[in-house]
């Protein structure tokens, strides 16, 4: 895969940010803007080039980045934009089936006023979004998960669920930004709002399968890995439903 970034990345007028921070923002803005492209390699030394700084705050920036899930470290080989297979992306979300169902469970049982009201904004922010950026789009969707997650009152399980999909939502940007697929966000208020009616105690399927659900409308067969999949065909096609 090609490594060269050359001509795309300037710096910036220097800010408040730490130089750590500024280039976290020019390597995101690069990679989110399609001139880096998913599964590229990103070059440390070339970074620093371009950007006319050392390879410390390159190294640091693209740890920060890689925590938010838009770069991944393939050990001997170096750090690649993200880019996951279909099978990848299946088994991803059928540990997320199971994860964010605690998830759900546990938010229902202890979420107080205050983060009812922090999901309802997030709801309502993506239904009045109208031509909202895909980037912008995008945070919307993972603040309303991250929500529940840490609503969980549960830090593992928060932990283990920002490894597991926060990569899964990074590739899922990428892929719409390099299909120009604009306006979704309204779309993802109606199938956040029945997340958030379990929460309220307003839906009484089971949470796996209102995140089978959730999932559904965006990927073909998401339980495929999970044990979810072994259940009889008509349960899960009422799942779907």
């Amino acid at each position: 895969m090609s490594s060269s970034t050359e001509g795309i990345l300037t710096v910036e007028r220097m800010d408040t940010r730490t130089l750590k921070d500024q280039v976290a923002h020019l390597v995101s803005v690069a990679i989110l803007s399609g001139k880096i492209k998913a599964g590229e390699r990103l070059n440390e030394s070339k970074l620093a080039r371009d950007l006319g700084v050392s390879r410390i705050p390159i190294r640091e920036a693209l740890q920060e980045l890689q925590e938010r899930g838009l770069v991944v470290n393939m050990p001997r080989r170096g750090k690649f934009v993200i880019s996951l297979s279909d099978e990848e992306i299946q088994k991803i979300n059928s540990l997320r089936l199971i994860l964010e169902a605690e998830a759900l469970r546990l938010c229902r049982a202890k979420i107080n006023p205050e983060g009812v009201q922090s999901l309802r904004s997030v709801v309502e922010k993506m239904g009045q979004s109208g031509e909202l950026p895909e980037i912008e789009a995008a945070a919307l969707d993972l603040e309303f998960h991250r929500t529940v997650w840490r609503y969980s009152d549960n830090e593992y399980l928060a932990r283990s669920l920002e490894t597991v999909a926060v990569p899964l939502f990074a590739h899922r940007v990428l892929w719409r930004i390099n299909r120009e697929m604009l306006g979704w966000a309204a779309i993802l208020a109606n199938h956040h709002r029945a997340l958030l009616n379990f929460v309220l105690g307003r839906n009484q399927s089971s949470a796996e399968d209102v995140m089978l659900e959730h999932l559904s409308y965006r990927y073909t067969h998401p339980e495929r890995f999970s044990s979810l999949a072994l259940r009889p065909s008509h349960a899960v096609a009422a799942a779907h439903s």
